[in-house]
């Protein structure tokens, strides 16, 4: 069980992004095609933190055309680039799955004024 606990530590990131439930982010995401690499910012709104350690995710939630797109993004992936926090939102739940039933305005996040 220690071999394991030591190659986790191993693979945890230096610096974790500081990230909350209800902030706007923009991820910057790897993405590999055939031979070549990019990075390809994701932007929108954290609504679910999981996990601890190396199997810690966190899921970003944005409308693209009027069809809502979520990606669930391991905190300590080498593919995740940086995490840039844009706005931070003022919540009271620990995951926010209701903003998939609203549209438009309904679905806003408060910002947080600090």
């Amino acid at each position: 069980m220690n071999v394991i606990e030591a190659i986790e530590k191993e693979q945890l990131k230096a610096e974790k992004p500081k990230i909350e439930v209800g902030d706007y982010v923009k991820v910057h995401a790897k993405i590999k095609e055939g031979n070549r690499e990019r990075i390809q910012i994701f932007e929108g709104t954290v609504i679910r933190l999981k996990g601890s350690g190396i199997r810690e995710t966190f899921t970003v939630r944005r409308v693209s055309y009027g069809v809502g797109v979520e990606r669930i993004f391991p905190v300590h992936s080498p593919n995740v680039e940086r995490v840039e926090v844009v706005r931070k939102g003022k919540v009271r739940r620990a995951k926010l799955y209701y903003l998939r039933n609203r549209v438009g305005k309904a679905a806003k996040v408060k910002t947080k004024l600090d």
